[in-house]
């Protein structure tokens, strides 16, 4: 029960903060603060009393629910598992630090910000596929109520637009999963028992098809190019917490979704598809680039940076090799930590008290000495982005790319492209939205101090990928653990 304690604190929270009187409602940031403590804290432990000598799975609850169709509320982790909710539980709490001046209607924002997050615990625990589907698309609607009602720039169309492309890869997922239970002749959405060759076939025909689907559908959750469209301009619309989610969590969940069910359940189809998807992966990485570089706006920089370090992600889980599939899961967590902090920086403590994103701009109010825990916070931020040793996005990258080249050597010549334009745009943003020699212009003034709840939240996020850059073995280890298991070793190629 370990585990469900993730997302019962979450919920629970959520329906504590709605059933406050009105005149309550300053307590609804403290509500969520200790709701997304208590599940950090549970994620925690359940970490740290994984055991790497142990059964692969661990914490198993399987409870039938609909036994007629082979329902249950099974949940349970692997070392992926237990990494991906430990990210989820770190994001929760310094994105409600990030929130904490939130004034309008306080109680309806975290009730929904709760909501996302427990629904995102629910779907790193899931081995029903039905019930990892209902806890998918609980995240889905409370995003487009956070972003059109507290978001900023075209924030009814950044919601929407958002949303449709979510519900349209759900759509496909759906499709995709009622064929894989029609096919399967095992009457059961249980993961273990649709990836056994003895309780649950796939012909190679049926692979052909149903993998892609499953994948595409997934993958535009994670921002997978040319389904990318709606990732930048969703951050750009969202409030700050809600682009932290999306670009710490939420696209994560499209990128676990495609390892843990499309991949396992069709090595067929993922063999026969596999280098298409490779090529789209690198594509998104310099395409990623390249824009982030033309842009004029830092959330948009931003934006398209999270495009490009997630086409790392699908590029190292398209290598079917140690080092690729182990990094690729390394960098869900560290784009999650480095992505959540870049949007907090930008759009808290910038753009809230500056009240623009443009980079010129920027760098006519010299940030540098108006703003320096800001510039110093991006700073670090930016050098970790880039993938400096030292750091998580380092290890997780290099992993990534030690994989590529055993599988697709051809590739690192457009990925080293694409790093390097990651170089270019990243220090053209710090450098002219920080460190701009101009001078400053009227609008140079002081500016609102940065709250202490900022600086816990940023501190917090700094330690989470200069530590793991530092002792990545903490990660690693149980990665790796979980990628010998019999539901996953058949991925190592």
């Amino acid at each position: 029960m370990i585990l469900t304690a993730t997302f019962l604190s979450a919920f629970a929270g959520a329906a504590i903060i709605l059933l406050l009187p009105e005149r309550l409602a300053h307590l609804a940031r403290w509500i969520a603060l200790a709701a997304a403590l208590v599940g950090l804290g549970f994620a925690k432990v359940a970490f740290l009393g994984y055991d790497n000598a142990a059964p692969h799975f661990q914490y198993l609850t399987k409870i039938p629910w609909v036994p007629s169709l082979g329902i249950s509320f099974s949940t349970g982790a692997d070392g992926i598992s237990l990494v991906m909710l430990v990210l989820t539980g770190i994001i929760a709490v310094t994105g409600v630090l990030f929130s904490w001046n939130v004034s309008h209607r306080p109680r309806a924002f975290f009730a929904f910000y709760l909501t996302i997050i427990g629904g995102v615990y629910g779907v790193f625990q899931s081995f029903d596929l039905f019930l990892l589907f209902v806890f998918y698309e609980i995240v889905i609607i409370p995003k487009y109520f956070l972003i059109a009602a507290w978001g900023s720039t075209n924030r009814e169309y950044g919601a929407m637009k958002l949303t449709m492309y979510s519900v349209a890869g759900s759509g496909l997922v759906l499709l995709a999963l009622i064929a894989t239970y029609a096919a399967s002749g095992a009457q059961s959405f249980d993961l273990f028992t649709l990836a056994d060759p003895s309780k649950a076939h796939f012909a190679p025909s049926f692979q052909a098809w149903a993998f892609p689907v499953m994948f595409i559908g997934f993958a535009v959750l994670a921002g997978m190019w040319p389904f990318h469209t709606w990732a930048p301009t969703g951050h750009v619309a969202a409030p700050t917490a809600v682009s932290m989610l999306l670009a710490g969590v939420v696209m994560k969940l499209g990128s676990y979704s495609a390892l843990r069910v499309a991949m396992t359940l069709f090595p067929q189809g993922l063999d026969q598809w596999r280098l298409v998807f490779a090529v789209l992966a690198t594509a998104g990485i310099v395409f990623g680039a390249l824009v982030a570089l033309a842009q004029k706006d830092l959330k948009f920089t931003v934006g398209y940076s999270s495009i490009a370090h997630m086409g790392f992600v699908l590029l190292g889980l398209m290598t079917l090799n140690l080092a690729g599939l182990s990094g690729s899961v390394l960098q869900m967590f560290s784009h999650g930590i480095i992505g959540g902090l870049l949007f907090a920086v930008v759009g808290r403590m910038i753009y809230d008290r500056t009240h623009t994103r443009n980079i010129a701009e920027l760098g006519r109010m010299n940030l540098a000495k108006t703003l320096p825990f800001a510039a110093f916070t991006f700073t670090v931020a930016s050098v970790a982005s880039m993938g400096l040793p030292g750091f998580s996005g380092f290890i997780a990258e290099f992993t990534i790319l030690s994989g590529s080249w055993k599988s697709f050597p051809w590739f690192l010549i457009p990925v080293g492209i694409g790093v390097v334009i990651t170089v270019a745009f990243t220090l053209r943003a710090l450098q002219q939205a920080f460190f701009s020699s101009g001078e400053p212009s009227a609008n140079a003034h002081p500016f609102a101090p940065i709250t202490l709840p900022e600086k816990l939240g940023a501190l917090i996020l700094m330690a989470a990928t200069l530590f793991i850059g530092l002792f990545p073995s903490v990660l690693l280890n149980p990665i790796l653990h979980s990628f010998q298991s019999p539901l996953m070793n058949h991925l190592v190629r």
